[in-house]
């Protein structure tokens, strides 16, 4: 009995393994295309810079816009699962499409479509594990199930880079098609669901108004770190400018996925024990550290530092304030708050690359870098001055 309690999965219930594993697959799938679809619609297609510009604003849109509607509908519902489902199979039916695309708009097609998937899953999703998960352990459900879709993320890019020699744009993307298809057999088969209270007759904007002023609180800060936590391909762009090979940018990228993976577990465990907001701190601190790092390297071998340094932030981060969200709000109105949570965040990143794409033109990296930073330290000293004497209240 005592080597089950300082086991891995100890406390984590039936649904998180289910849905890591879910995660895992279509997170191997969904990289496995990622990387490779700039060029198939820039050098195949044919598409302009500005199209695929387009194809990726349209996608994120209406991923980011999608997920507080979801997560609220799945609250008033009662039932999760259908939501998960649905998402997750909208996505996989539509990878064939890319593989069969002959113009840049049956492209925007197929990527919007995978997208909309991801906005109806992610707030139901993240729903279920909080439901399924007892608050003395959900900093390390988060953990795994990140954890676990980082790894497909690792995966993902390594299957692309050693089939596309031999298979092609087209079949591969056709190959990704596979584990996404048994990731949304093993949700359909065995996630169950964990009601924790319906939200009966609540509208939407009666549920957003219902989330605590905690919760807005930190959505409120997370949302002002977001505007300065701007997209890795910038890094991918620092990297070349500081004389980094492109294939070894991309196993760069790799290797922060790694480091992501590594941490996202013990972050969350550390979560459970030490709180939530001092570790989200300490991670948006790594970030700003990370921007400063950017900003002043010099040589060729900063890189893998830095990339490490921003995976670390990713794990420290990401799953551990998907648990404080869950903490901060009712149960029945955590699908409703995950999704306005995802939406805030997501929305606010828009504006930060374009801004940091704007100062990096216009002055130079080092100044984008200096401005994600400056954002970061604010978040940072906003979040350590909330810290009050709960564990996981402020």
């Amino acid at each position: 009995m005592r080597m089950r309690r300082r086991g891995l999965l100890f406390g984590l219930g039936f649904n998180i393994i289910v849905l890591g594993i879910a995660s895992f697959l279509t997170d191997v799938s969904t990289e496995m295309i990622l990387p490779l679809f700039p060029l198939f619609t820039t050098e195949v297609l044919l598409a302009s810079p500005a199209a695929l510009g387009l194809i990726e604003g349209m996608a994120e849109s209406a991923a980011s816009l999608l997920k507080v509607a979801s997560g609220w509908w799945s609250d008033r519902a009662g039932r999760r699962k259908p939501f998960v489902v649905s998402g997750y199979g909208l996505s996989t039916a539509v990878k064939p499409m890319l593989a069969l695309a002959t113009s840049w708009p049956h492209a925007l097609g197929g990527r919007f479509a995978d997208r909309v998937g991801k906005g109806i899953r992610t707030a139901p999703r993240d729903a279920i594990i909080a439901d399924s998960s007892e608050a003395n352990v959900r900093g390390k459900a988060f953990g795994l199930h990140r954890m676990l879709d980082t790894l497909g993320a690792v995966l993902g890019p390594a299957l692309a880079f050693l089939l596309l020699p031999l298979l092609g744009y087209r079949r591969v993307f056709l190959a990704a098609t596979v584990p996404a298809v048994i990731a949304v057999l093993v949700l359909t088969l065995f996630v169950r669901e964990a009601r924790r209270g319906r939200a009966i007759g609540t509208s939407f904007k009666a549920g957003v108004g219902s989330l605590s002023p905690e919760f807005r609180l930190y959505a409120a800060i997370a949302t002002l770190f977001a505007l300065g936590n701007f997209s890795w391909a910038f890094l991918i762009l620092r990297a070349r400018e500081m004389g980094i090979a492109a294939e070894h940018a991309i196993l760069l990228y790799m290797f922060h996925n790694l480091v992501y993976a590594l941490v996202s577990l013990p972050a969350g465990v550390l979560s459970d024990r030490a709180g939530r907001r001092p570790v989200i701190a300490l991670g948006y601190g790594i970030f700003g550290l990370t921007c400063v790092g950017f900003a002043l390297a010099t040589s060729a071998w900063h890189g893998l530092l830095l990339f490490a340094a921003y995976g670390s932030f990713r794990g420290v981060v990401e799953g551990v304030q998907k648990a404080y969200v869950a903490d901060l709000v009712a149960p029945e109105l955590r699908g409703t708050a995950m999704g306005a949570f995802d939406t805030s965040v997501g929305l606010a990143m828009f504006p930060s690359s374009f801004i940091v794409g704007i100062i990096w033109a216009s002055v130079s990296s080092a100044a984008a870098f200096a401005y994600g930073a400056a954002l970061s330290f604010a978040a940072t000293a906003f979040l350590l001055l909330a810290l009050g004497g709960g564990r996981r209240r402020p």
